[in-house]
C-alpha cells in the first residue's frame, strides 16, 4: 500500500541524449511541483562537482519558470530546512556518498516525516534509488560507506535507473544490467523496477503511473522479467 499523501516524481535521469538538463521533462516537473520554491539535495555530487555548481545547474533550470531554488547545504540547520521545504529535490549522482550524507545529517527520518506530511518529491538516478526500499540496485561504486543501505523506503520495491538492454551487437561479454539485478535477487526478496533513460514514475494518490514514451522492465525473483507499458502500475505488478 502506498501512502496516498506521498506526491513523488522519480525519474531515470535528470538529461537525455540531445537535451540539456532537466530540459525534457521540464513540463512535467513544474506540473508536478506546483510551487515557486524549491530545497535541491546536492549530496550526491556527479563527477564530483561541488554542492554549489550542482545546485547553480538547477537554478539555470527551472528560474526561467519562476521556481526560486536553494541548497541544503546552504543552510545552517539542514533539518529546519527540509521541515520548511515546500518542495524536495534530490539529484542524482553517487548512490552511496548520496545516503551517507543523508544519514550523517540525520536527515533521513524528516526527509521521510515530511514526504509522508504530503510534501513533493522528486529524484533524479541517484534521488530515484532513495525511493525504494534499499540502494541495493544501484549502478554506482561504493566510493564510500554509509551506515545502511535503507533508503527513504516511499515505494515498496527498489529502482534501477538507467536501465539498459543488452546491446545485441556488442562483443563485450561481461554481465548485463538484468544478470546483475538476478544477482541481487539470490539474496533479496524486493521487486526491482528498471527504468530506462527517459521514463519516470509519478506517485499520487496512492497510485503510481509509469510515464515516457518507453517500457520498464519489471525483475521479481525467480520469475522472468516483464514489460510494462506507460500508464498505472497495479499493485500485483510490483508486490
Amino acid at each position: 500500500m502506498i501512502n496516498p499523501n506521498y506526491r513523488l516524481l522519480v525519474v531515470s535521469t535528470s538529461t537525455i541524449y540531445g537535451s540539456g538538463y532537466l530540459e525534457y521533462i521540464r513540463e512535467e516537473v513544474i506540473n508536478f511541483l506546483k510551487t515557486d520554491e524549491l530545497l535541491f539535495i546536492p549530496f550526491a555530487r556527479p563527477s564530483g562537482i561541488s554542492h554549489d555548481d550542482y545546485t547553480q545547474n538547477v537554478v539555470n533550470a527551472l528560474a526561467p519558470f519562476g521556481i526560486k531554488v536553494s541548497g541544503l547545504h546552504t543552510y545552517n540547520d539542514p533539518k529546519e530546512a527540509v521541515r520548511n521545504a515546500k518542495a524536495i529535490f534530490i539529484g542524482g549522482g553517487n548512490t552511496f556518498l548520496l545516503l551517507k550524507t543523508l544519514y550523517e545529517l540525520g536527515l533521513v527520518d524528516v526527509i521521510r516525516e515530511v514526504v509522508a506530511n504530503g510534501v513533493p518529491y522528486m529524484g533524479s538516478s541517484a534521488g530515484s534509488n532513495m525511493t525504494g526500499l534499499t540502494i541495493g540496485t544501484t549502478n554506482d561504486m561504493p566510493i564510500v560507506y554509509p551506515p545502511s543501505f535503507n533508503a527513504l523506503q516511499f515505494l515498496p520495491f527498489n529502482i534501477n535507473p538507467h536501465y539498459l538492454d543488452p546491446d545485441p551487437n556488442s562483443t563485450h561479454k561481461g554481465e548485463t544490467r538484468e544478470t546483475r539485478i538476478n544477482e541481487f535477487h539470490k539474496f533479496n526478496s524486493q521487486s526491482v523496477i528498471g527504468l530506462r533513460e527517459g521514463s519516470w514514475l509519478r506517485v499520487e494518490n496512492g497510485e503510481i503511473e509509469l510515464k515516457g514514451t518507453l517500457k520498464a522492465r519489471i525483475f521479481k525473483p525467480n520469475e522472468d522479467a516483464i514489460e510494462v507499458e506507460s500508464g498505472k502500475l497495479s499493485a500485483t505488478i510490483y508486490s
